[in-house]
């Protein structure tokens, strides 16, 4: 592993002037990520898992492709989370549409040639569930693993939920998103970050977004600092030697916790998801080496 500098209060700030505070995910998404599961794959020691993972996003494009018709917010709604600085689309308070359950068979059916057969025993309850379990399944998903939760669904879980709420973020104009307290919840629907993105083009270069896990919105939060405790004292970077070096680790001495952190200047195409999962040995060394806990949250790495 390698460390880079520490950071101090004041170092890598946003510039003061009109930037971008959101992004709200682009119509290609997942193509994208897919795209790039699949380059990642090419002599990786998770090669077999990248290649499945990039099947599934392709899915996800498909499926966003058919623009689900889901109810959305009405203006009245929005409002009113914009002026109380809540997310509109918060699983709490916006239930999630029953579509996501069909989506979710669908997704095995898009990957079953790739699945061992284990893995499609493996899935039974998944296929085979009733809306009791599957609701509660995504319940669990969404607010934090239990020992009732099934890992082997939550791949196919976590690609149909990341399907409806990107959907509904797309249908929404970032002017209608008010600005949550606490930096590490997605304005838009409240979700958890995956990890960070410094952005390489335009007005919005050099500057740090956190990726929300869940609707693959972006939001502006400022470098060196933590996203967790909001601590800017003696930020840590580390990284692997010699592979992925668009990739580091934020650490945060004061809460011990990190997120991963993508340059894009060192690589454009880098993606939060993607990359994350291709970083595996970066969350190994950090987790035993430096007692650090992760706090960005990966639907396919539960």
């Amino acid at each position: 592993m390698t460390t880079a500098s520490i950071l101090q209060p004041g170092q890598l700030e946003a510039p003061v002037g009109d930037i971008p505070a959101l992004s709200l995910p682009p119509a290609d998404l997942f193509a994208l990520r897919s795209e790039r599961l699949s380059h990642l794959a090419a002599g990786h020691g998770l090669a077999d898992y990248l290649l499945f993972l990039a099947r599934l996003a392709e899915w996800q494009q498909q499926e966003l492709d058919r623009r689900p018709d889901l109810p959305l917010p009405d203006a009245h709604l929005l409002e009113h989370c914009r002026e109380h600085a809540m997310p509109p689309l918060a699983p709490a308070g916006w239930p999630r549409h029953p579509l996501w359950q069909d989506a979710a068979c669908r997704a095995v059916e898009a990957v079953d040639r790739l699945l061992p057969a284990k893995g499609r025993l493996a899935l039974t309850p998944l296929l085979h569930g009733d809306t009791a379990w599957l609701e509660a399944q995504a319940d669990i998903l969404l607010n934090g693993p239990a020992e009732e939760f099934d890992l082997a669904a939550a791949p196919f879980i976590g690609a149909a939920l990341q399907v409806q709420w990107t959907h509904l973020a797309r249908s929404l104009r970032p002017n209608q998103i008010g600005r949550p307290e606490h930096p590490a919840v997605c304005p838009v629907c409240g979700g958890p970050p995956v990890a960070s993105v410094i952005r390489a083009t335009g007005s919005a270069r050099g500057l740090r977004y956190l990726h929300c896990a869940l609707c693959g919105s972006e939001w502006h939060v400022v470098r060196a600092k933590c996203t967790q405790c909001d601590n800017t004292r003696d930020m840590g970077y580390y990284g692997l030697e010699d592979a992925h070096r668009a990739v580091r680790a934020e650490g945060c001495p004061h809460c011990r916790c990190y997120l991963k952190i993508l340059v894009r200047e060192h690589d454009a195409l880098a993606d939060p998801v993607a990359d994350d999962i291709a970083t595996l040995t970066l969350d190994l060394l950090m987790s035993e080496e430096r007692q650090y806990t992760n706090i960005g949250t990966n639907f396919f790495m539960m």
